[in-house]
């Protein structure tokens, strides 16, 4: 039978690829079996020791900043704004007049009030002379028991027609001090009216004065933190979203009844802000001390692992890593403070994600 020039070639191609399968085995076979082979490297890791460090147990809360004191401001009497003393956004002493009502009605009634009290005088000073010179003659018998009686008796009503007419001037001269609207207290006009010439009525809130120096920042914290923080306590507090921060903060307040809804312990933090660097009504972050300081130890940022909890990994003198678990006190950009029921004096400075507690590790 007569084989195709084809079917040889395909056939030895054939030949070629199983011959070469089967070196590729055997080759692996033997590379499994050399007992000699060497094992792979150890990893190369770069080590840092911790630093002692005296550490408080801190906690961030985030609350919103208040002024000292905030007031609404209006007339107690109805009339036309006549005058305004203080620009929105200006500061203000306290007692400073604000803005003024139209008084013309209000002096007229003060000058008339003074005038009667002046007449109510003269005849109150009239009614007792005459009363006192009756009383003299009805002792000598010239005049009678019922002359001298009718001249006290006119007297008495004299007296309490002065004390009537000075009444209604105190009446007239308080009318005429609402209309002058002064700053309780010193702080900046937040609100004011846009024009003057509009009437007002009794109790219409026109202004808004609020103290910004110093502000207060209220906060909540659980039962558990209530009995490690203390009156007085300094605490750093942080603009959320800005640049100001201050360590001046002191713990102002600490309410001992729980808030109903939360549970919560309610706290005010007093921020001083003499430069106006915090804004009222923004948020801020206070981080604060609770209880003694206790001895930590201090490490970069970068030696911290945080995959399944905050751990670092010691390296023993056998070139193993141990995996420790911490816990972090204060946990900055550069640097976190950490305990551990654990001691390690040398621990891995930017751990690989995949390095296992017991691997060997070469120091560089």
């Amino acid at each position: 039978m007569t084989i195709s020039r084809r079917n040889l070639v395909l056939s030895g191609i054939a030949a070629c690829v199983a011959a070469a399968a089967v070196a590729v085995v055997n080759a692996h076979s033997d590379a499994k079996a050399a007992p000699g082979a060497p094992a792979p490297a150890a990893p190369a890791v770069q080590l840092v020791e911790p630093k002692p460090v005296q550490s408080l147990a801190r906690e961030e809360i985030t609350g919103a900043l208040q002024p000292a004191r905030q007031l609404q401001l209006g007339f107690e009497i109805p009339g036309r704004l006549a005058r305004l003393n203080v620009k929105k956004g200006d500061p203000v002493r306290e007692g400073q007049l604000i803005a003024q009502l139209d008084p013309e009605i209000a002096d007229a009634q003060v000058l008339q009030a003074e005038s009667a009290v002046k007449a109510a005088e003269a005849q109150s000073v009239q009614a007792a002379d005459t009363a006192r010179r009756q009383a003299q003659l009805q002792e000598s018998g010239n005049v009678s028991e019922w002359q001298s009686g009718s001249s006290s008796a006119q007297a008495v009503a004299a007296a309490a027609q002065l004390q009537a007419a000075r009444a209604q001037l105190a009446e007239a001269r308080a009318t005429r001090r609402r209309h002058d609207l002064a700053a309780p207290f010193a702080g900046t006009l937040i609100e004011e009216p846009d024009q003057i010439g509009a009437t007002v009525t009794p109790g219409k809130e026109l202004f808004t004065l609020e103290q910004l120096d110093p502000l207060v920042l209220k906060i909540t914290l659980p039962e558990s933190a209530r009995g490690s923080l203390r009156l007085g306590a300094a605490v750093r507090v942080e603009a959320v979203g800005g640049g100001a921060q201050t360590d001046r903060a002191t713990v102002r307040v600490i309410i001992p009844s729980a808030d109903a809804a939360t549970r919560r312990i309610p706290v005010e933090i007093v921020v001083p802000n003499p430069d106006r660097r915090f804004t009222a009504h923004t948020l801020a972050r206070a981080t604060l001390p609770l209880g003694d300081p206790q001895a930590a130890l201090e490490l970069p940022a970068s030696a911290l692992a945080s995959t399944g909890g905050d751990h670092v990994y010691a390296v023993a003198g056998s070139g193993e890593v141990k995996r420790i678990s911490v816990q972090v006190v204060d946990r900055g950009a550069e640097r976190v403070v950490v305990k551990s029921s654990e001691p390690f004096a040398r621990v891995v400075d930017y751990p690989a994600a995949d390095l296992a507690d017991g691997a060997k590790v070469s120091v560089r």
